[in-house]
């Protein structure tokens, strides 16, 4: 099958000769002949990076009527990344066809640029919803005499919240038109849309329902999260030759881990929405021209980048949404090569890798994370490889070569070889010079092994202690209220800029649970900050922080309860009930509520004020919170 067999016209087959495409993708051998001799809509299931652009793009710039100055067709995507991509292919597609004009439309850019350019007549206009939207409440675009409608990437458009918005644009085009929808993934809210809006569609699978791409190896390490990033390096350091894309879950996740890697000495950027045009334009230039091998990116960010051979994708942290995680993969292993989708996982996210093996029909691989000795090794044979490779100018090299022959004629071969390995990997042996091993080991029966065990055999879950225990450098702090009070990271970044005006505190892992919530600060500065955190308001709710190093109180706290040892009467009181000073917790609480201690001791075994209680105490849940309101009582 040709694309002139698929009825493409001349002038469009020419464009696409000199961009080298020479024989249709499965997308485009069933979409182009549909909408080019078909009236009904189309709903098409591909992967990123099986030419779906090519597939509407062509039948699109066919149909134009190039003497109306109106525009006649339009394309919506959920990124300006992937709206000026769509926009320069259709460019590339139409050299040969005069007067055409594409417009993309994006936020982010002038509008004023963008509503002279409507003015002066456009006949497909490429749009992110939001700013269309924009231009369709100012009365500056009319899409009246819109004929083709394309929704690119509809899943991920649900995914960012703007189902609203596509409904809304979709009541300003005509009753009577083609529409096509392009999706990896089929979830509910894109039958919805098709059932409201389309005609009778026809749908194609291009390969199974949300499955992923099928050149593509899915393995995984498991490892602790405090060790996440020890195994991003290992990864990259085992792999000398990748060109991939590290995604985040935030923002800042993303350019924190940027940044290290950039003074860890990798060459990486980010790319996140924080960044302005002109930088993510810059940053993305850089990596599709190979001078960076890592991108690290938000899911967001990363959309409408159209990147070719890469080797890996990574998933610092795999997403809540399965779909996503079908996307991320998708952008590796295109055009029939090989690609490897990598995830860095934790305990907590084992339920994850078995929902996305069921969904992706395909079994995750569990990796050992490579050890320093195999690093080491393919490091060296990577070098080795590049010297045999490398392409000498004989011609000018021949000039230099008598003085410096002369200079190391003492050395013998394998002398050479070892400073010149050497030079280059000295550095790589002092950096792993007694690194640990950074796997989480499951023994036969699926237990973890490999983390300390609590005196008195008081054992928390991995996930516990991975929650509870801080980043290298860290402590982890406590406070009582999560998500079902509507706390968020947002909210905790606000009570420490109000608590701690004058202070620069950096926050690092947060973890927010239903009724509390732990988060990192620089080591030193936990106690300071969960004291001016402590009794501060948050809608109401009166607030208790304190660190959240709890080994030796939670297995003080559970000794003899499972066979762990007695303990004196005496040890306890002193262990658990004194402060600074020696003095008694509860000695301290009742002056707190302003009595002495005589009266305290005469009023031992009334009934307590009401106001004694934190109001948001009762909410509190789980061993952890059952523990600090016992620990505070």
């Amino acid at each position: 099958m040709t694309f002139e067999e698929l009825g493409v016209r001349e002038d469009l087959l020419k464009a696409i000769k000199e961009m080298g495409y020479e024989t249709p993708m499965p997308v485009q051998e069933k979409v182009i002949p549909h909408l080019l001799n078909e009236d009904n809509d189309v709903v098409a299931l591909a992967q990123t990076g099986t030419g779906k652009t090519a597939a509407f793009g062509l039948p699109v710039l066919q149909r134009i009527e190039v003497d109306r100055k109106v525009p006649q067709a339009l394309i919506i995507s959920p990124t300006r990344e992937l709206c000026l991509q769509i926009g320069g292919d259709l460019a590339d597609y139409s050299k040969y066809i005069n007067g055409l004009k594409v417009l993309p439309v994006y936020g982010g850019s002038s509008i004023d640029s963008q509503i002279r350019a409507l003015r002066n007549g456009v006949q497909i206009i490429v749009a992110t919803p939001g700013r269309l939207l924009d231009l369709i409440k100012r009365g500056t675009v009319n899409l009246q005499d819109v004929h083709t409608v394309i929704l690119d990437e509809a899943d991920e458009m649900l995914n960012m919240g703007f189902v609203d918005d596509i409904n809304d644009i979709l009541t300003h085009v005509p009753e009577e038109r083609k529409m096509l929808m392009f999706s990896a993934t089929m979830p509910p809210e894109i039958a919805k849309i098709a059932a409201r809006f389309m005609h009778n569609p026809e749908e194609y699978v291009i390969g199974t329902r949300n499955e992923g791409a099928e050149n593509v190896r899915h393995i995984y390490y498991m490892v602790h999260a405090r060790d996440k990033y020890l195994a991003l390096k290992r990864i990259a350091d085992y792999n000398p030759a990748i060109y991939g894309i590290i995604f985040c879950r935030t923002r800042r996740e993303t350019q924190e881990i940027a940044d290290k890697l950039i003074v860890d000495g990798y060459n990486a950027d980010s790319l996140h929405g924080d960044l302005s045009q002109a930088q993510r334009d810059a940053v993305m230039k850089k990596f599709r021209e190979r001078n960076l091998q890592l991108l690290v990116a938000t899911d967001v960010a990363a959309r409408g980048l159209d990147v070719n051979d890469l080797t890996h994708v990574i998933n610092y942290g795999l997403p809540d949404d399965i779909a996503t995680y079908t996307h991320r993969s998708g952008r590796t292993g295109r055009a029939g090569k090989t690609g490897v989708s990598v995830s860095i996982v934790h305990s907590r996210e084992k339920g994850k890798i078995k929902d996305i093996e069921k969904r992706i029909g395909k079994q995750f691989e569990l990796k050992e994370v490579p050890t320093p000795e195999r690093i080491i090794e393919r490091q060296l044979y990577n070098l080795a490889d590049r010297i045999e490779k490398v392409k000498v100018d004989e011609e000018t090299i021949n000039n230099y070569i008598p003085g410096i022959q002369k200079k190391l004629e003492w050395l013998s071969g394998e002398d050479l070889i070892k400073r010149v390995l050497s030079l280059e990997f000295n550095r790589l042996l002092d950096y792993y010079k007694d690194a640990p091993k950074l796997d989480i080991v499951a023994d036969k029966k699926g237990k973890e092994k490999g983390g300390k065990k609590r005196k008195g055999g008081a054992d928390l879950s991995q996930e516990e202690k991975d929650r509870r225990v801080g980043e290298p450098g860290f402590d982890r702090v406590y406070i009582n209220v999560g998500k079902a009070d509507g706390f968020f990271a947002a909210d905790l970044i606000g009570l420490i800029n109000e608590n701690l005006q004058d202070q620069r505190i950096e926050v690092g892992r947060i973890d927010l649970m239903s009724g509390y919530s732990l988060f990192d600060v620089r080591k030193g500065e936990g106690q300071r900050v969960a004291s001016a955190l402590r009794n501060s308001d948050f809608y109401g709710k009166r607030l208790y922080s304190e660190i959240a190093d709890l080994e030796k109180d939670y297995a003080a706290e559970n000794r003899g309860k499972s066979g762990g040892g007695k303990r004196s009467r005496g040890e306890g009181r002193s262990r658990d009930r004194r402060g600074k000073g020696g003095i008694d917790r509860r000695t301290r609480r009742d002056r707190e509520r302003g009595f002495s201690s005589r009266e305290a001791r005469s009023d031992r075994g009334k009934k307590a004020p009401k106001a004694a209680a934190p109001s948001g105490e009762k909410k509190m849940h789980g061993n952890y919170d059952k523990f600090i309101k016992k620990k505070r009582n």
